[in-house]
């Protein structure tokens, strides 16, 4: 079984998330061989030198004979490079798991939040997803997660 982990990995912040996602799928998932760009020394050693068409080839290759992918849609937009996945691996008809982390989406149930946001459209509270991608994830059959372990949880469930 393989995994793709699709995510930006130029920032500390982004290595890191990575790395936990990483971590806690191939604890919980010994015989998954998980691909994370950021480990691809080949095309992502910053003191070496890879090309456009390296690094797509690669990544391309990778992605496509995965079973699922992981994306993670956090940030102010969806990095490109991950919705660029996304649509690719969207026509695969393979189940992608989304991590969307965003404290946001807490207090959806508050009414003085939605009253604001109702009296004056620029009072948003609350975070903003490009629809189409959410309809792309759900479609798929994997899902959006809050947290590394309920995603790990319904990679658990796509096993069985």
């Amino acid at each position: 079984m393989k995994g793709y982990l699709a995510n930006g990995l130029f920032t500390i912040g982004d290595r890191i998330v990575n790395d936990l996602i990483s971590e806690q799928i191939r604890r919980d998932f010994k015989d998954i061989k998980l691909y994370v760009p950021q480990e691809n020394d080949d095309i992502n050693n910053k003191d070496a030198f890879a090309d456009s068409l390296m690094i797509f080839e690669a990544d391309k290759k990778e992605l496509m004979a995965s079973d699922f992918l992981i994306a993670v849609i956090d940030g102010v937009e969806i990095d490109s490079g991950v919705a660029a996945e996304l649509g690719m691996f969207a026509t695969t008809g393979k189940p992608i798991f989304a991590l969307y982390s965003d404290v946001r989406q807490q207090g959806r149930e508050n009414r003085k939040k939605i009253s604001a946001l109702i009296a004056d459209g620029t009072e948003n509270q609350f975070a903003y997803r490009n629809l189409f991608v959410i309809g792309l994830i759900k479609k798929s059959g994997g899902g959006i997660f809050s947290e590394i372990e309920d995603l790990s949880k319904a990679i658990a469930d796509f096993l069985d």
